[in-house]
């Protein structure tokens, strides 16, 4: 008779019985952030592939309905308390300025733009994060994306293979190209301020290696953050950089401060690396009243049409995607045809300019004070809430004080890049991402937050 195999009967003293956790098992309750992930790295593929609705771009609207289904099949309340009101109150804004547009049809498009950035992709990273791990990786998704365009932005800069500057191609564009000159600058920001968070204080649970890498990953993020020549960009990512300083406590300020100095010191002045080109660059930020440059008197052109639409209709502003229609009518005799763009692969162009590189004044020329009010208002009480939850999780201990130190990095610096830049382009659509982080940290229950 054949010998029958049983398995050991488990002793008394061995307790209940263990639950085996295979490698994967962690990796299947993650699966609704597949499409967040991918709504951060795809922005990474070349622009000039994509016409109209890129990859990123279908990658948010899957992340919005895998969350509507997600509440459709456990039947969950999604939304409470004061998370409703602070989420969905830009759309009161952008519903009325379609409704009230000369005409609303052509507002339409702009409408689900506005609510696609600014509403839909925010709320569905706050409910598909469940947890401080989750939030760590879409972070550590964002420093991804930074180091794939810092490392091919500092590649156009030695080769002379980047956007014209100065009769030169050397400005850092990465994939983006010279049509949206920003694009790198802002995924390098956002990378260079995740990896700032988690090197001021890593997870309590995070291999040792992790913070001295963060701190070395953020230090190299600002070569590219600097070949940008970026002015606004550079100027709100100082201004995030010290607000988290002064909030992650004296002595970190302190060495990272010096650790900053140190690498400016020795990439610009030691190693000469664009020393001229941004020294001159740099200056030329405090020189934008007394001697502007073409760029910036045409900056200050538009930002006075936006001001004139604003005064013309000053509730309810020209509507929606209104405002390269009325620029003309509104804008002074000193406004250029354009901008021009060249290099990175592509020929020499003049680029219209169809918007006022603020976001506040073209939220106000577009919206008027409704809209202004009802958008501000929401990203005002994300930054207050973020921070609050962070003082708060500072004087208890907080295992996720990184998740609250980047939430309110990144919300600083979207405020205040947004006085000199809007949205459009292909990292449109990261900007709803950011400020879902910053909802989930400043708006979700404390038993979500508190997960290490």
């Amino acid at each position: 008779m054949a010998a029958v195999l049983t398995p050991p009967a488990p002793s008394a003293a061995a307790g209940p019985r263990a639950t085996v956790r295979f490698p994967w098992s962690g990796l299947r309750s993650r699966w609704p952030l597949l499409p967040l992930v991918a709504t951060v790295l795809l922005p990474a593929l070349p622009s000039g592939a994509w016409g109209g609705a890129g990859p990123a771009d279908v990658a948010s609207a899957l992340a919005v309905l895998v969350c509507a289904g997600r509440l459709l099949y456990l039947r969950q309340r999604p939304l409470s308390g004061t998370a409703p009101l602070v989420l969905g109150l830009p759309a009161v804004g952008f519903a009325v300025a379609t409704v009230t547009a000369a005409d609303p049809a052509a507002a339409l498009p702009g409408l689900v733009r506005y609510l696609q950035v600014f509403v839909l992709v925010p709320t569905a990273v706050y409910l598909l994060l469940r947890d401080a791990h989750g939030f760590r990786i879409v972070a550590g998704s964002l420093a991804l994306l930074a180091v794939v365009q810092g490392v091919t932005g500092v590649h156009q800069y030695v080769t002379g293979t980047g956007a014209s500057y100065m009769g030169e191609d050397i400005r850092a564009v990465g994939t983006f190209g010279p049509s949206d000159i920003m694009g790198m600058a802002t995924v390098v920001a956002y990378g260079l301020l995740a990896a700032a968070a988690c090197a001021l204080r890593a997870p309590r649970n995070a291999p040792g290696p992790l913070r001295p890498c963060a701190a070395v990953l953020a230090v190299a993020l600002v070569v590219p953050l600097t070949l940008s020549f970026s002015r606004g960009v550079w100027v709100a990512t100082v201004a995030a950089l010290l607000v988290v300083l002064a909030l992650a406590g004296r002595r970190q300020a302190l060495t990272a401060l010096a650790v900053l100095g140190a690498a400016g010191v020795v990439l610009v002045g030691g190693l000469g690396i664009g020393s001229e080109m941004i020294a001159d660059r740099a200056a030329s930020v405090t020189r934008v009243t007394s001697t502007p440059d073409r760029s910036v008197s045409d900056r200050y052109a538009l930002w006075g049409a936006a001001g004139a639409m604003w005064r013309e209709r000053p509730a309810t502003g020209v509507g929606l995607k209104g405002f390269p229609a009325h620029r003309d009518g509104h804008a002074s005799i000193g406004l250029s045809s354009g901008s021009d763009t060249a290099g990175a692969g592509q020929e020499f162009r003049r680029q219209a300019l169809l918007s006022p590189h603020n976001m506040y004044l073209l939220v106000l020329g577009e919206q008027g004070l409704i809209g202004l009010t009802a958008l501000v208002g929401s990203w005002a009480a994300l930054l207050v809430g973020a921070v609050r939850r962070l003082y708060v999780a500072r004087s208890r201990g907080h295992a996720a004080v990184d998740c609250g130190l980047a939430a309110v990095a990144l919300m600083t610096w979207q405020s205040v890049n947004f006085l000199y830049a809007d949205i459009g382009g292909p990292t449109t659509v990261l900007s709803g991402i950011v400020l879902g982080l910053a909802a989930w940290w400043a708006l979700a229950g404390p038993d979500r937050v508190s997960t290490v």
